[in-house]
């Protein structure tokens, strides 16, 4: 099913299409198209020991055509959108940019990897259209009671310590122009369909 479903979205594409569509998929102009490959954005990334391949293997991928495997990489899903590499960059590619362009259309193509990194990330984006903000007990306790049911025991230590410390709370708190937060996501989401 996958591979029929990558196929229906663009069947055989080129490197240059590859490359060409996650940057007319992005909204802002990333520059990948000028990765030197230097590897900085991998040896600055928190979350690169996670990856199934560093942000720089990644534009060497698009580049080669790679569509298929890129699309089924946890790289995307493990981007924490820290900026550490875009910083560090020395060409200023904005790469959480292309991470978030990556998992649209690893969605769209209904190939996102079987992971729950795509589950972490569906509620916290469905926690901040609900409450305008991420609700970091509501997230955490869905996504255990979900995924790691088993671990939730051996998690209530560090929750409990958590409370009483006042490093999380349990209310949850909207932020006050919620409906200008709605109004900005549906036209998001009007143009992405547009596109």
């Amino acid at each position: 099913m996958p591979d029929a479903a990558l196929a229906a979205v663009d069947p055989e594409p080129t490197a240059v299409d590859v490359l060409h569509e996650v940057m007319a998929a992005t909204p802002i102009d990333t520059r990948v198209e000028l990765c030197i490959q230097c590897g900085t954005c991998g040896g600055s990334c928190p979350s690169a020991a996670d990856m199934d391949h560093t942000p720089r293997m990644i534009f060497a991928m698009l580049r080669a055509g790679l569509r298929a495997e890129v699309l089924r990489s946890n790289t995307p899903w493990m981007c924490v959108a820290c900026q550490t590499c875009t910083v560090r960059c020395p060409q200023e590619i904005r790469i959480p940019d292309v991470m978030s362009t990556l998992k649209t259309l690893a969605e769209q193509a209904g190939v996102a990897p079987s992971t729950t990194a795509p589950a972490f990330s569906r509620t916290f984006v469905s926690n901040i259209h609900r409450f305008g903000r991420s609700y970091e007990v509501g997230l955490v306790a869905l996504h255990y009671v979900r995924h790691y049911p088993l671990r939730l025991p051996a998690m209530a230590p560090v929750g409990v310590s958590m409370l009483t410390s006042g490093r999380m709370g349990l209310g949850i708190h909207r932020i006050r122009q919620m409906r200008q937060l709605t109004a900005i996501l549906q036209r998001a989401e009007a143009l992405e369909a547009s596109r």
